[in-house]
């Protein structure tokens, strides 16, 4: 299986000479199984210039896994420049949004609008297609099995698991570790709290004996102390996530769109004094644009 990075910054863009080294890209994470079946995880601003890499592969078929709809993670569709050609196909799988009352087909249809866009859905060249997926009901993709399962974040949000010849990778898309909402003494502390404990045990599952885990690591550990609820997560409970699942490497992205990349590495470096390296694993690094991982 092969893993290649495209976007790894979270909430905007953030291109120019301090992002250079890690990319200002949003998030779109390229997964090719060893029968080289493609798999995008997310379709952020990086799916453009990964777009740009598949001109001569066409006509192909793009399987696109949504971890949910915010901007940042969808922005980059109207763009994905096999979607102009004929003879492609793009398959856009994701979430029922119970808000709206629609499937993921609304990712395109709300950006494809004259009003945003010069170009409408019906103008495609390409054939789309639109899966609705259901959490931990998983579907086949050629040699792929994928698992979505539902993680913390203000709108509805998938986290996948992707197997694929003995071998897995798991997504979380964006997501904060879940915490009680109530305080120490409140009446609902205590079953809240038991949720929180089994929603935690369940995601641990999920994740459990996984060969890469990418991980949302927005912020440092002070950083989320006052960034509680925002639905992202820290280097620190992206560690914690892949010992307890025994992932063999974590590579923390989403990075913050204020950080540049001396500040970055600065942050990282913090968090590895934090948590010193323990027999066994895992091999805990940082997503950058360009990195690709073959395993």
């Amino acid at each position: 299986m092969k893993i290649r990075f495209w976007g790894v910054r979270g909430s905007i863009p953030s291109p120019g000479p301090h992002t250079l080294r890690y990319g200002g890209n949003t998030t779109c994470i390229e997964v090719r199984t060893d029968a080289d079946e493609l798999l995008i995880l997310d379709a952020g601003t990086g799916i453009f210039p990964l777009s740009q890499s598949l001109l001569g592969q066409m006509p192909l078929t793009a399987n696109v896994l949504l971890s949910h709809t915010h901007w940042d993670h969808i922005q980059g569709l109207p763009f994905f420049v096999p979607n102009f050609v004929p003879g492609n196909t793009l398959r856009l799988h994701g979430a029922f949004d119970p808000v709206s009352g629609r499937g993921v087909e609304q990712a395109m249809a709300v950006q494809l609008q004259y009003s945003y866009f010069p170009v409408r859905e019906a103008e495609l060249k390409a054939r789309i297609e639109y899966v609705t997926l259901m959490p931990e009901e998983s579907i086949t993709i050629g040699s792929a099995r994928i698992t979505p399962y539902m993680l913390n974040h203000p709108v509805l949000n998938f986290g996948y698991r992707i197997e694929a010849a003995g071998k897995s990778v798991f997504f979380t898309g964006d997501h904060e570790p879940p915490w009680n909402i109530y305080a120490p003494g409140d009446a609902d502390f205590d079953e809240y709290q038991g949720f929180i404990e089994d929603k935690d045990r369940a995601i641990v599952q999920a994740m459990q004996g996984v060969d890469v885990l990418i991980a949302d690591s927005s912020y440092t550990a002070q950083e989320y102390a006052g960034k509680r609820g925002w639905g992202h997560g820290s280097f620190a409970s992206s560690i914690d996530y892949a010992r307890r699942a025994g992932a063999r490497t974590l590579f923390c992205t989403h990075h913050e769109p204020t950080r540049s990349d001396d500040a970055l590495e600065a942050a990282f470096a913090q968090a590895l004094a934090a948590h010193p390296a323990m027999p066994g694993g895992p091999d805990v690094r940082l997503a950058s644009e360009g990195v690709v991982f073959e395993f």
